[in-house]
C-alpha cells in the first residue's frame, strides 16, 4: 500500500502538478513548455512500470514531435508576443468543478470494478511490436501519418491567413527608400 501511494505521489508531482501549469497558465508559450513536462513526467511513469518501449515512444512522439510542432506553431502564428488570455473566476470555477465531478465518476468506476476476473495479458516484445507496425498495420499507419501532416499544414495555412496586413510605409519613410533599399 505505501508503495501504491508513493506512486500516486510521485505521478502527481511529475504528472500532474505540470497538467495543472498548462491549463492555469496565461502565456501560450509557457503552456506548451509544460505541457513538455507533464509529456515527459509521463514517460518517467512509463518507465517506472517496466515499460521502457512505451516511454521511449513517449519522449519521440509526443515531446520530440507534438511539443516541437506545437512550439513552431506558436511561433510561425506570432500570436504569442505579449499576449496573455485573461480568465475570470467564475470559469475557473466551473472548469474546476468540472473536472472534480469527472475525477469523481472515473475514481468510483476504478474502484468500483472488479479486475481479478481478468487474465493476466502477456506482454509483446520490442520486436513485436516494430512487426505489427510495419508489416501488418503498415498502411493505416502511413494514413494516419499523411493526415496528421495535413491537419498541421491546414492549421498553419488558416492560422496565416488571419494575420493582419502589415501597415504601409508612411509617406515620410517611403520618400527615404531608394531603389533596392529594403525597409
Amino acid at each position: 500500500m505505501n508503495g501504491e501511494l508513493g506512486f500516486g505521489a510521485l505521478a502527481f508531482v511529475l504528472v500532474g502538478f505540470p497538467a495543472l501549469r498548462v491549463v492555469s497558465s496565461r502565456d501560450l508559450v509557457r503552456a506548451v513548455l509544460w505541457l513538455a513536462v507533464t509529456l515527459l513526467g509521463t514517460a518517467v511513469l512509463y518507465a517506472l512500470l517496466s515499460a521502457p518501449f512505451l516511454a521511449g515512444v513517449q519522449v519521440l512522439t509526443y515531446v520530440g514531435g507534438v511539443v516541437t510542432l506545437m512550439v513552431f506553431g506558436v511561433m510561425v502564428t506570432r500570436k504569442h508576443a505579449g499576449n496573455t488570455v485573461p480568465v475570470e473566476a467564475a470559469n475557473r470555477l466551473r472548469g474546476a468543478l468540472a473536472a472534480l465531478g469527472f475525477f469523481a465518476a472515473l475514481a468510483w468506476a476504478i474502484l468500483r470494478t472488479d479486475l481479478s476476473g481478468f487474465p493476466p495479458v502477456s506482454t509483446p516484445s520490442t520486436q513485436e511490436l516494430a512487426q505489427a507496425l510495419l508489416d501488418r498495420y503498415l498502411l493505416p499507419f502511413e494514413v494516419a501519418s499523411v493526415l496528421l501532416l495535413a491537419a498541421i499544414v491546414s492549421a498553419v495555412v488558416l492560422a496565416r491567413r488571419r494575420d493582419p496586413a502589415p501597415d504601409p510605409a508612411s509617406p515620410v519613410e517611403r520618400r527615404g527608400l531608394g531603389e533596392g533599399s529594403t525597409p
